[in-house]
């Protein structure tokens, strides 16, 4: 199902609230409405930057949902926004009903990039957030061994992560997330870095651990594939400046998935050309706008 912005659904949340293009939800796990993000001219003569305007995306309690869009077109800022790492110029964040002040206590973030402290094995490196929030070092070694089992690293408690593959570093920093047990995770393009065979599996892996207790997932990625294959909706975002949705696609591919297999079926063939019409346009806009920015000093 595609929703452009000519087929703006209104509805109306518990607080009598008209909602913007995404369904607002009462108890949605994490609302974000009307918000822009401005940052200030790197120098006198630039003019100060709009990454994202007027920006509405709901995420509902137990949803997964992809955003995609050309590179640089703000997806990370979003995020940022709603991890509370990034206070928006303009409009408000919701968290289960309540107003983000700060962190958000209830987010876990796995980042692109690694974030791995070097002069910890994988157990120290899973159970310092655990440490951090005042659990026992017993307990807290417990848990991260209970994690590292699930994510398939079960011997390698005591492995550095110069020690590890990638795609083993990538297992560490996802119970390292997992293990504070929050209900929303957001994630930045966490498997882009893989050799596919390592991503898919990742992929299953991220699967196998969210059917089990529904997290909400915000999962941004340049991979259509990838968010077709994870996503319950997939989020269409425009050419930057002033990013904002322009799309929305519910994937309506039975789960449980496997990300190797339903990429041959023939409804994923049809939705992957779908999102691609409307992405190929924004990814063309953003090429054309890169090749004629003019570089300032």
């Amino acid at each position: 199902m595609l929703r452009t912005l000519h087929e703006r659904p209104r509805t109306r949340s518990a607080k009598g609230r008209t909602g913007g293009f995404f369904t607002t939800m009462s108890a949605a796990a994490l609302d974000l409405r009307g918000i822009t993000c401005t940052f200030p001219a790197p120098s006198r003569d630039a003019e100060p930057y709009t990454a994202v305007r007027d920006v509405d995306i709901s995420l509902g309690d137990g949803e997964f949902v992809a955003i995609v869009g050309p590179t640089g077109c703000g997806k990370s800022t979003i995020l940022n926004v709603a991890a509370g790492l990034l206070a928006a110029t303009a409009g408000e964040v919701s968290v289960f009903g309540t107003p983000l002040a700060g962190i958000n206590s209830h987010a876990g973030y796995m980042f692109q990039a690694e974030a791995l402290l070097p002069w910890l094995t994988a157990r120290g490196n899973v159970s310092l957030g655990l440490e951090m929030h005042g659990v026992a070092r017993a307990e807290a070694t417990q848990r991260a061994d209970a994690w590292l089992e699930r994510v398939g690293l079960a011997g390698f408690e005591e492995r550095y992560p110069k020690q590890l593959s990638g795609g083993m570093k990538k297992r560490v920093a996802l119970a390292q997330t997992l293990v504070l047990e929050p209900r929303i995770l957001l994630m930045d393009e966490p498997f882009s870095a893989l050799d596919i065979q390592t991503r898919q599996l990742m992929e299953n892996e991220l699967l196998d651990m969210w059917s089990a207790d529904r997290k909400s997932v915000f999962f941004v990625t340049h991979d259509l594939e990838e968010a077709i294959s994870l996503a319950d909706r997939v989020v269409v975002m425009s050419a930057g400046p002033g990013t904002k949705p322009v799309a929305e696609f519910k994937v309506d591919i039975p789960r449980p998935r496997d990300v190797t297999e339903i990429v041959q079926s023939p409804h994923y063939l049809d939705l992957h050309r779908r999102i691609w019409e409307i992405l190929k346009k924004e990814v063309l806009k953003s090429y054309e706008r890169g090749k004629t920015m003019v570089p300032v000093g």
